[in-house]
């Protein structure tokens, strides 16, 4: 038995539940419709509501919170047997022991204590599997017995389920807004770890990255260098780049699409451009790291250029195209929907269609114009794979398009990829470059909404 088995037979019972709800309903008005207060489907979803939700609620909620318990249990006998490690060791320990229990033997089955505590682990799952599946059952079991009791001729149904259902977008919309006040405390946590170890000026105004510590204490190495500067730069050259390809031809698209070619033809053009947007990125970062990279360098060359094999100018053109279809598709909706009065009236007045475009349909769209762009802007910010794969590792400060770059994603991927232990600098580091690209971020939004609501005033 697992958990997705569990979930099954309770939405089968949920199913069941619906049919004996309204088969209770029918029941007791004897066949005449006319006499229950709601129709019959409300009273059998009202039975499944009772008979799903709660089971599920607590089967969601056991699971956010079973890995915490196990761990708990699990470290709490071990320490009863022998002296846990350091705190910096014990994440490495669980995880020798997790795998031992999920059954990754050969790295770990001559260590008999974690061996023990595998064996442990795997009790404590398999007692958190039957008491899951208890618990999911018997309150799928209360639920339906609970709905079926309320079921009545004067019962309301359809008002129960509309209550039930609000209750429902309420707890998701809570939901949402927890995970992301919970995904912001855990970067800003760590981020104040890191910058008890790093002083903040130091990494908001340092010029030079290189966060390579030493292992030990009588090890002679680098003692780290994490000033953010060559980072932040190196990203904003790249987005930029992105941004000088997309958004010309992105909104050029929009206005042809829109004013100017027939509804045959934008019924074609329009999927064949948002096809982009469907594509995977790390097919993106292939087609920048094989085709346009060294197409780059390679015309560089022609001219007398030095271009690195990994430039600034190769990740932000394809970048570039990836968004086209952020600012093409948004701005094209936006445009549209200016009305056609105003198109009218300019065209009576003598105006010519460009003129038209360029004096009163953008304007009027240009709030969500604006909003499409920094909106491709946080796009191009936050991106990985493309970066990853055709940007530097090297923090070079420099605006040259030419030079290879690190970006902040390229470094978030490069600091924590392996087992890590996140109490030294150079992975907290990070959490800091995260905490920033996610008020970067934050910050464009916030401009996108401010432009649209100052310029939503003046045309409405």
């Amino acid at each position: 038995m697992s958990h997705l088995i569990i979930i099954t037979v309770i939405l089968a019972l949920a199913v069941i539940g619906f049919k004996m709800g309204r088969s209770r309903a029918l029941m007791l008005s004897g066949g005449q419709v006319r006499r229950l207060h709601s129709l019959p489907t409300y009273y059998g979803g009202y039975a499944m509501l009772w008979c799903g939700l709660p089971a599920l609620a607590l089967i969601g909620i056991w699971l956010a919170c079973e890995p915490t318990i196990i761990r708990w249990l699990v470290l709490s006998n071990l320490s009863d047997q022998v002296r846990l490690p350091s705190e910096s060791r014990v994440d490495l320990l669980y995880d020798k022991i997790r795998a031992l229990a999920l059954g990754e033997r050969n790295a770990f089955a001559t260590d008999a204590v974690v061996a023990r505590a595998a064996e442990h682990f795997q009790d404590l799952q398999q007692r958190s599997l039957l008491a899951v599946a208890a618990a999911g059952f018997g309150a799928a079991g209360f639920g339906l017995w609970y709905a079926c009791k309320r079921i009545g001729l004067a019962f309301p149904a359809r008002t129960a389920i509309e209550t039930n259902v609000r209750f429902l977008l309420i707890a998701c919309s809570t939901l949402a807004i927890l995970v992301t006040v919970g995904i912001v405390l855990s970067l800003l946590f760590e981020t104040i770890r890191f910058f008890e170890k790093v002083p903040l000026s130091e990494f908001l105004f340092g010029l030079k990255w290189s966060p390579q510590m030493a292992l030990r204490a009588d090890q002679v190495g680098s003692s780290g260098a994490f000033g953010a500067v060559p980072i932040f730069a190196g990203t904003l050259l790249i987005s930029l780049i992105a941004m000088i390809v997309a958004v010309p031809i992105g909104l050029m698209s929009a206005i042809y699409l829109s004013e100017y070619a027939s509804r045959n033809l934008r019924s074609v053009l329009k999927p064949l451009l948002e096809i982009l947007a469907g594509i995977p990125t790390v097919v993106y970062g292939f087609f920048a790291a094989l085709t346009v990279a060294p197409m780059v360098r390679a015309m560089g060359t022609e001219i007398g250029l030095d271009v690195a094999s990994e430039s600034a100018l190769a990740a932000g053109l394809v970048m570039g195209i990836m968004i086209i279809p952020f600012v093409s598709s948004l701005s094209d909706d936006v445009i549209s929907a200016v009305p056609t009065n105003l198109r009218e009236g300019a065209y009576g007045l003598g105006a010519m269609k460009s003129e038209t475009i360029l004096r009163v349909v953008l304007p009027a769209a240009l709030p969500g114009i604006v909003g499409s762009v920094l909106l491709a802007m946080s796009r191009a910010i936050g991106e990985t794979m493309i970066v990853v794969m055709a940007a530097g590792l090297a923090a070079n400060l420099t605006a040259n398009p030419f030079a290879a770059v690190t970006t902040v994603t390229v470094q978030i991927v490069t600091l924590l990829v392996g087992d890590q232990e996140f109490d030294s600098a150079k992975t907290l580091a990070a959490f800091a470059l995260g905490l920033t690209l996610f008020l970067a971020t934050l910050a464009l939004n916030v401009l996108a909404l401010y432009i649209a609501r100052k310029y939503r005033e003046q045309y409405e």
